[in-house]
């Protein structure tokens, strides 16, 4: 038996669409909810009051992040859509000037051109407009748009990452909130920063630090203006 059929590969860019949402909810979840429940609490409010912020920061959040991805995506899917109609238009009407395109391609990357005329008539007579999109456009399945899944997914993982932050106000004294609630929430970003490497097949350590930096710069900014307007009501 070969061994390139006892030896699959799985690579990282086969997850890029679901991971790059996921990460970005998450991140987006802990990082707004926290530093919106820590400039509440440092205003003075109350518990309960800080707890309807969060919820509420949960709940248009999660929101905002399922419009937002399927908005964006869908335009990604529709500028896809109408390349690859423009491509099989072209290759209907020009079919050689199209075989010469690709074989160009195929040169540009290496190959001699009598190979990569060859490699092209061949990709062409089995799926010309795949070997177009691939080559020409840059279009692959693993990658391609695809709205609902970035929508829920975005959602989903901004609901998980708002909820540790919701959580410690439910839990703690309220004289312990603002630091407990910057504490559990950095530790979930550097966790979340090590989950997003270790899926993508990088290293850990500067995922980590970029992710806990901006978190601590966002909680820190937030936890001084409600410290500011609380003093000056």
């Amino acid at each position: 038996m070969s061994r390139l059929r006892t030896h699959p590969e799985r690579h990282a860019v086969s997850r890029i669409g679901w991971l790059r949402a996921a990460v970005l909810g998450a991140n987006d979840g802990t990082v707004s909810t926290a530093s919106l429940i820590a400039g509440v609490a440092a205003s003075g409010a109350g518990r309960s009051d800080i707890l309807v912020a969060g919820v509420a920061a949960l709940v248009a959040g999660a929101m905002s992040m399922a419009a937002g991805e399927y908005v964006s995506v869908s335009s990604q899917a529709d500028a896809e859509k109408a390349d690859l109609e423009r491509e099989r238009i072209e290759l209907a009407e020009q079919p050689a000037f199209e075989r010469q395109e690709l074989a160009g391609i195929y040169v540009a990357r290496g190959l001699d051109p009598d190979l990569a005329a060859m490699v092209a008539d061949q990709l062409m007579a089995r799926d010309a407009l795949g070997a177009h999109a691939r080559d020409e456009l840059g279009i692959w399945e693993i990658s391609t748009a695809r709205p609902l899944q970035a929508a829920f997914t975005s959602a989903v993982t901004f609901s998980a990452g708002a909820i540790m932050p919701l959580a410690v106000v439910a839990l703690v004294p309220r004289g312990q909130l603002i630091p407990l609630v910057i504490a559990v929430s950095l530790f979930c970003l550097a966790l979340l920063g090590a989950f997003g490497a270790r899926a993508g097949g990088a290293s850990a350590l500067r995922p980590v630090i970029r992710v806990v930096f901006w978190g601590a710069l966002a909680m820190a900014l937030t936890t001084g203006i409600g410290r500011l307007f609380g003093a000056a009501v």
